[in-house]
């Protein structure tokens, strides 16, 4: 789904509050002390804009953007996605005063910039529910970012207000945010109590209708269609089917509709990889958590375009190009050829390229 870009941030920012830059580790809370006096940098990007994130990696939510030369108040560095840049190629990124995020690979600055000091509290997952799923803001309806198993230990910073939640520990409203920025139902940890966390808390995101998907994903079937030779109203059912009607962690955080893995290296469309921890289960019913890393992409077009570049670089899809005229032929071919092990999945994308009238989109 395309999302238009917030509006561009001139000049120095403000300062607010800031939290600590570690993730899923417990970090022992540690003394008050003065907190280092603000660098000033500057933002170097050769066109256009970089991006402020809420967290230290590009799949975080941007909070707007800075243009080159805007002026910048840092607070401290942490540790966080390798981002290469105008300026350098570096994992480190700057925490501005008002707690968000820009790749130092855009910033010039005049002095060393100092690693931020941990700030958190340990919280402990209690779930008989399978893994907790970390979530982008407090609520079911922000997507998952990633998943804690029942023991694992959270670095908490703070608590938000959000959707009710009944979890194995208590029912109740209180979201913790992580020092990453993600956010954890209460229901499922058990902490120290957390103070109220300071500024805006994001809001929980408008999911689009079926008529919103499916315009918003036309464009770029139908440029894969054109490049490459998928039916785009093939396209568009799979990335209906694929994620949720977008409602899926991949998709929302990462742009990626169809579950596209690494494999290695993120091919030529892709901006990156993402690691997530996933529930998995064999075919003896047994279930288990793993790790998987699926391709990250700059916008919602490049995944679509890289669907169908997928399927034609894959030999073991060549038969289905055949079929490049005749959609539900397209759909049966691919899943003989592997795509998916659902004896359903045919069915299911036909039905909705039906319903939907996608074939519209193939003219």
């Amino acid at each position: 789904m395309l999302r238009p870009l917030p509006r561009a941030l001139h000049g120095v920012l403000v300062a607010v509050c800031a939290v600590g830059p570690t993730a899923l580790a417990a970090v022992p809370a540690s003394p008050a002390s003065a907190a280092p006096p603000a660098r000033t940098g500057t933002v170097d990007v050769s066109s256009g804009t970089v991006h402020v994130r809420t967290a230290p990696r590009t799949s975080a939510a941007s909070a707007g953007t800075l243009r080159d030369g805007a002026r910048v108040r840092i607070a401290c560095a942490v540790d966080g996605q390798r981002v290469r840049g105008t300026v350098r190629t570096t994992d480190r990124w700057d925490r501005l005063t008002n707690g968000r995020y820009v790749a130092h690979a855009y910033v010039r600055v005049s002095a060393s910039v100092p690693t931020c000091a941990p700030a958190s509290v340990a919280g402990l997952v209690r779930t008989k529910d399978g893994p907790v799923r970390l979530r982008t803001g407090p609520s079911r309806a922000f997507p998952a970012n990633g998943a804690a198993d029942s023991g694992a230990r959270l670095a908490l910073v703070c608590a938000a207000a959000g959707e009710r939640v009944s979890g194995t520990v208590r029912a109740t409203t209180q979201w913790d945010r992580l020092t990453d920025g993600r956010y954890v139902s209460h229901a499922y940890v058990n902490s120290p109590a957390l103070p109220r966390c300071a500024g805006t808390v994001p809001a929980a995101p408008v999911e689009p209708t079926p008529a919103q998907f499916i315009a918003s994903a036309a464009p770029g079937a139908r440029k894969g269609w054109k490049q490459y030779g998928v039916p785009a109203s093939v396209t568009i059912a799979q990335a209906i089917l694929e994620s949720g009607w977008g409602r899926s962690a991949l998709s929302a955080s990462d742009r990626n509709y169809f579950g596209i893995k690494c494999f290695g290296d993120a091919g030529p469309i892709a901006e990156g990889c993402h690691t997530y921890q996933t529930w998995e289960c064999d075919k003896a019913g047994r279930c288990f958590t793993t790790k998987a890393s699926f391709r990250t992409y700059a916008t919602a077009a490049d995944s679509y375009l890289d669907h169908g570049h997928f399927l034609r670089a894959n030999s073991r899809y060549k038969g289905a190009f055949r079929y490049g005229r005749q959609p539900d032929a397209f759909a049966q071919a691919i899943w003989k050829a592997g795509y998916a092990t659902d004896p359903k999945y045919v069915a299911k994308l036909t039905g909705l390229m039906k319903s939907y009238d996608l074939y519209r989109y193939d003219r």
